[in-house]
């Protein structure tokens, strides 16, 4: 266990000042970017001093200006906020892909075509409609289409219907005309006043990522942009900033090592036991797993809705003010994988930091608190607090627990006897399959039937009855009286489906076989949690509203096909938890449910030692 001050925690200490550490937000997350080499990503003001300038050639490969009312709409309204942004509140579009042409101030637009046409439209609007004098330093040309930049001066409503093109910049004209109108009348602001407010966020709050890709055709780009369909990630523009800083020429070694170790511990966070040690997503939000570590470096929150937070942290890090070096950067993140993979690898920790994740405990959190403690016994010693204070039990309060007023707590109680189940299995290498648990989901199976009468349907009492008279067939009584009324019962069920069954018919007959096979003198705990097992919701599903031993053969037949039982609720029907002589396998007794219990919360079999007041 590392002992040092993880420098996953490094990068917080900047300064949280707006030229060290901006705030954006980000329009449009269906922005999608191919993984190719890229000069390193820049923030680019709009306009103002250090804005957006030059001609801009949109080449015949590109379709024309198709946005609609909502997504000018969109764009107004975000980078607007109600007029409530505050001098540090930046705002960042998507990311615009150009590369140079020859000519000062030429580029080829490659991505970002609808964005530039509308700030181009704003503007005019500012300048022609309310006399502001916005002074934007950038023009647009087409190859194919040259009477687009001459409309796009003009605007004439009576050419519009001339071609595709040019009515849909109309359209997106009178949609800003539209949204100043409503938006002046509804937060009853004087239309100049927004107009000069608009401007000001234009000027000094509002960025794009900027992208100048190197030696690579713009056609290709543009097709892989386009029709790769490679979502653009925070760790991919991370990887970019790393290989693009410090790492010159000179140092070719140190990015194809950069790139080796990127690669491992990518392939290592896409295996499934890894991943669902370290995350309750099912990894769809990640499809770079690297990720996950750069969130964790960044502190992203789970709610954070800026897509690019992690990129912007690290692009701050590393060209803000105080200045982080690639290299160091890099160190931290393999140094911090090292950490989740040694845990990952230790048997105990493995499986207590497992179940903490899993129910709701912050990876985060874990991380700092294996900072605070310097060893790895006195982490160890943290960990079962950490335990001990998510449970927050007593012995007597797992006793009361019930299926109507505690079902979560019920869930993670169970979960975490089987979790401590299987790490105390000795001389054995099975470890609790996390990765399987997180693919299903997961509900309280009563052992004991509740109540067969639920069931409505013909169909559902002939397969119940069927049921009971398969259990029945191969239970045994010593009492002759009881072994009488099982023979009897087994025949009426037989006289019962084969002929048409009715509700009152088969309510007679249920209360019969589970009377059979229900313990004697059922009390009313029938939904504490020692008669309670975890099931995935489809087997439980399966087992309805059947007897025991119905319900025994059934979980015994899943197992055998394959199907993920978690351990403790495998030993209930087995009634592993009962001494070999004193078994009934056919029905869950009082004797059984004690014994389930005692179980549960001893220390040497169950969660005991997790339990307020044990230690």
């Amino acid at each position: 266990m590392k002992t040092g001050r993880l420098a996953v925690w490094l990068l917080e200490d900047l300064p949280d000042s707006s030229s060290c550490r901006p705030r954006f937000s980000v329009l449009a997350d269906s922005y999608e970017l191919t993984r190719t080499a890229l000069r390193s990503p820049r923030l680019q003001k709009v306009g103002g001093k250090g804005g957006i300038e030059g001609d801009f050639f949109i080449p015949a490969y590109q379709r024309g200006y198709r946005w609609g009312g909502h997504e000018v709409e969109a764009l107004l309204s975000d980078i607007y906020a109600d007029g409530s942004r505050a001098p540090t509140d930046n705002y960042c579009l998507q990311p615009v892909v150009v590369k140079r042409r020859a000519g000062e101030g030429a580029y080829e637009l490659i991505d970002g075509q609808q964005r530039l046409t509308t700030l181009y439209l704003i503007y005019r609007y500012l300048n022609t409609e309310v006399g502001v004098e916005s002074g934007h330093r950038f023009s647009l040309m087409y190859e194919t289409r040259p009477a687009s930049q001459d409309y796009l001066r003009s605007l004439d409503a009576e050419r519009r219907n001339d071609n595709i093109d040019f009515y849909h910049m109309h359209e997106a004209y009178e949609c800003i005309r539209g949204w100043f109108a409503e938006t002046a009348a509804r937060l009853g602001t004087p239309s100049k006043l927004l107009a000069f407010k608009v401007l000001d966020y234009l000027e000094n709050l509002v960025y794009v990522i900027w992208y100048e890709p190197d030696n690579i055709d713009a056609t290709t780009l543009f097709i892989r942009l386009n029709v790769g369909r490679i979502p653009l990630t925070n760790a991919e523009l991370v990887k970019a900033l790393l290989l693009s800083k410090d790492l010159d020429a000179h140092n070719f070694q140190r990015r194809v090592e950069i790139g080796s170790q990127w690669d491992a511990i990518e392939q290592d966070l896409q295996q499934p036991e890894f991943w669902a040690f370290l995350s309750n997503s099912d990894g769809a939000d990640y499809p770079t797993r690297i990720e996950l570590l750069f969130d964790l470096m960044a502190k992203r929150r789970p709610d954070e809705k800026d897509r690019f937070f992690t990129f912007l942290h690290f692009k701050n890090a590393l060209d803000g003010r105080v200045k982080a070096n690639s290299s160091s950067v890099w160190a931290t993140i393999v140094q911090c994988y090292q950490v989740l993979r040694e845990w990952f690898e230790d048997r105990d920790l493995y499986h207590k930091l497992g179940y903490l994740i899993t129910t709701g405990t912050s990876l985060r959190q874990l991380l700092y608190l294996s900072e605070l403690e310097k060893t790895k016994s006195a982490f160890g010693r943290a960990v079962d607090q950490l335990i001990i204070c998510s449970v927050g039990l007593s012995s007597a309060d797992v006793m009361e627990l019930n299926y109507d007023t505690g079902s979560r707590k019920c869930e993670n109680v169970l979960l975490l006897f089987n979790v401590e189940t299987v790490r105390r299995l000795k001389h054995s290498t099975e470890r609790y399959p996390f990765h399987a648990h997180k693919t299903e989901k997961w509900s309280l199976e009563h052992i004991h039937a509740q109540n067969a009468e639920l069931l409505t349907t013909a169909e559902e009492w002939r397969h119940w009855l069927m049921d009971g008279k398969a259990a029945l067939e191969k239970v045994r009584f010593d009492d002759q009286g009881q072994d009488t009324e099982r023979k009897n019962v087994i025949s009426e069920v037989e006289k019962a489906l084969s002929a048409q069954l009715t509700e009152s018919r088969f309510t007679r007959l249920s209360r019969r076989v589970t009377a059979l096979l229900s313990p004697e003198g059922d009390d009313d705990s029938i939904h504490g949690i020692a008669n309670l097992a975890l099931l995935s919701r489809p087997i439980n599903s399966s087992l309805g509203n059947r007897a025991f031993a119905v319900k025994r053969l059934k979980v015994v037949d899943h197992d055998r096909k394959g199907a993920f039982i978690p351990i403790c609720t495998r030993q209930v029907f087995l009634k592993y938890y009962v001494d070999a002589g004193s078994e009934q396998m056919h029905l869950w007794s009082r004797d059984d449910r004690q014994s389930y219990l005692e179980a549960l919360i001893s220390k040497d079999r169950g969660i005991g030692q997790y339990l307020v007041g044990a230690q």
